[in-house]
């Protein structure tokens, strides 16, 4: 059974898998490479991908998109309450985690980023399955390097909610670096850095690639910036400029600002091969339509401070990496947002006019680098395992809590896994028996910032004055990025742990359960609604070739056959748009009978081409007392 690689990415996702000895990734069932990370509720379906896409502008409600800046993040996360407002959905707190409130078949739905991002993945296994041919089960997903652990989490939950076992997860930027190296077949040793800008995440990574091992240096980058900010920025302009212009407010309206939103992507997409670009949307509020050119150098004024940001990243990751830009031999692009010229240009300029390579396209190489990991673990044997060796890095800086408030850095950031550090703490009061050992990750100095892993509580210790006892810590990260903290007390022996396999941070097992059945009932009601069309389709294709019979074949075709025959396609036709609650069964009725009707007439206007098919007709009225309505005079 095959394993394949996904790129569930903000704005657009892909999928691949390895087969025939080399790398295919996999087109949707619209011919695309990519498939839009969009989910849109209707009265009558869901859809993913494009078609949700372009249901944006007149279902702005129930068209979700960029849930992947909702996973795994608390309701009052500073970036969920900015991502908000530029947001036409509803998203609602309970319990103090986001959920997505939509109208989906005249009922209301309350939804968690994890089951939206598991229609996504579930979307793109089923195209793999119908590209291979067999039923799919395994699979690496790939995260932004900075994804924290809850992030993570959740979206090893996604993937389960849609029926695959994740195999593991890998940062996007190092799927890139492996699609990179093995396309290049690089030998002699390079350093590489991997600038991955997306729809809504940066990352960079230095790697370096030397004979098919990947060791990584350093990565870093920000979960909170890509494309969807700059459309944003070109939001923001076009509705002041309407607001001036006609002296109104368009921001209470969502639909208007979802359908200006709308507009500005293509818009971005344009400035990137061109220097200027149109928006236009007719009647956006009130009446009143809208029309205005940006070019590309007010665009990137707009957008100053993000791609300015982006190389500041650029030269934190080659610090942390020991590293001086003149030691970077390979600059190469991922994700759709490195298409922009003054991207580009800034990274030039900034690696004194070094060339970027063009050698892997930014919208696959993350899934493809997924895809080589996918088999590289699926199978195990000498002939996969050959194709590439990974040294990775965790992305933050694992300690513990000391002093009450302060965070004690035991494993920094950017340390090559697998690792063990140790450490030795004293207690803080006299005759103190017991501690509580609270893990975090993150880069501020105060714990109350960073993000809680997990706790345990050391009994036992021996009592002594404060500052006399010693307990050691042990923390242990495997090569899997599982976590292990093992805490003992020196004088008596006694010891507790903790492993942090990113369990203790996922959805409760009946959560999930229920989650996963609530996709099943979906997915059959999905499956109804395409039998559905399927039908109507298949009866406006025979009420086509109806009228066309009748205006092709005017010659054996007595008037009063086209009027009954033209008489029972409308009674057909009509019912099918007039009944849109009708069931499949009737909706194939109706198209039987008119098949049937068809079927007769046009045998019977074959027979009369001839004396003998006439004769022919003739004889079955007597026999069946049929009255055809030919003319025979």
């Amino acid at each position: 059974m095959s394993a394949i690689g996904i790129d569930l990415g903000t704005t657009n996702s892909c999928v691949a898998v390895y087969r025939n000895e080399r790398i295919e990734i996999i087109a949707n069932d619209q011919g695309s490479r990519v498939t839009p990370s969009w989910v849109s509720f209707t009265d009558t379906e869901r859809l993913i991908g494009a078609t949700a896409k372009e249901e944006a502008s007149m279902n702005h409600e129930n068209t979700l998109f960029h849930i992947k800046r909702l996973i795994g993040r608390k309701f009052n996360d500073p970036s969920v309450q900015h991502d908000m407002k530029h947001w036409s959905f509803k998203v609602v707190d309970v319990g103090g985690q986001p959920k997505i409130q939509v109208t989906f078949k005249e009922e209301t739905k309350l939804f968690r980023p994890e089951e939206i991002s598991a229609m996504i993945l579930t979307e793109l296994k089923e195209v793999a399955e119908v590209y291979i041919g067999t039923q799919i089960s395994d699979a690496v997903i790939t995260v932004p390097a900075y994804f924290n652990d809850a992030q993570r989490t959740a979206t090893r939950d996604a993937g389960r909610i849609a029926g695959l076992n994740v195999l593991r997860m890998i940062n996007e930027p190092t799927a890139a670096a492996i699609a990179y190296g093995l396309e290049v077949k690089i030998e002699k040793k390079r350093n590489v850095l991997i600038f991955d800008l997306g729809g809504g995440t940066f990352d960079v990574t230095i790697v370096a690639i030397e004979n098919q091992v990947f060791d990584v240096k350093a990565t870093g980058g920000d979960t909170h910036l890509g494309g969807g900010d700059f459309d944003n920025r070109m939001l923001e302009h076009f509705i002041k400029e309407f607001n001036t212009k006609h002296k109104v407010d368009i921001t209470k309206n969502n639909r208007a600002v979802s359908r200006l939103k709308f507009a500005c992507e293509p818009a971005k997409k344009k400035l990137s091969v061109s220097t200027h670009a149109t928006v236009q949307v007719d009647g956006l509020y009130n009446g009143l339509d809208f029309k205005s050119n940006i070019t590309r150098a007010k665009f990137e004024e707009l957008n100053a401070d993000f791609f300015d940001g982006t190389i500041s990243v650029v030269e934190n990751v080659i610090a942390d990496a020991k590293m001086k830009k003149d030691e970077i031999d390979d600059i190469v692009l991922a994700g759709g947002s490195t298409r922009i010229p003054k991207i580009r240009s800034l990274l030039t300029d900034f690696f004194n006019g070094k060339e970027i390579s063009r050698n892997i396209n930014p919208d696959e190489a993350v899934a493809y680098g997924a895809a080589v990991l996918a088999e590289n673990i699926r199978t195990g044997k000498d002939k996969t395992q050959e194709r590439f060796k990974l040294q990775d890095v965790i992305p933050f800086s694992i300690g513990t809590c000391v002093r009450g408030t302060d965070m004690c850095v035991i494993i920094p950031r950017n340390t090559k896994i697998p690792t063990k550090e140790m450490s030795v703490f004293s207690t803080f009061s006299d005759n103190q028996t017991s501690a509580r050992f609270e893990v975090f990750e993150g880069e501020n100095s105060k714990v109350k910032d960073n993000h809680l892993l997990g706790s345990f509580l050391l009994t036992g210790i021996s009592p002594k004055p404060a500052g006399e006892a010693n307990i050691l810590s042990v923390f242990g990260i495997d090569g899997s990025g599982v976590l292990k903290v093992v805490a003992l007390d020196l004088a008596s022996g006694n010891a507790n742990d903790i492993t942090i396999t990113n369990d203790e941070r996922r959805l409760a097992e009946k959560e999930i359960d229920d989650m996963i059945a609530a996709a099943e009932t979906m997915k059959v009601g999905d499956n109804t609604a395409k039998e559905k069309y399927n039908a109507i389709n298949k009866l406006e294709e025979l009420v086509y070739k109806v009228n066309q019979l009748v205006e092709s074949d005017s010659a054996t075709i007595s008037p009063r056959e086209k009027k009954g025959l033209l008489a029972k396609s409308k009674e057909v036709f009509d019912f099918a748009k007039s009944n849109e609650s009708a069931d499949i069964k009737s909706i194939r009725q109706k198209t039987s009978e008119l098949e049937a009707y068809f079927n007769k007439v046009r045998e019977y206007s074959e027979y009369l081409k001839s004396p003998e098919g006439i004769l022919k007709i003739l004889a079955d009225e007597s026999k069946t007392g049929y009255l055809p309505a030919t003319d025979f005079s």
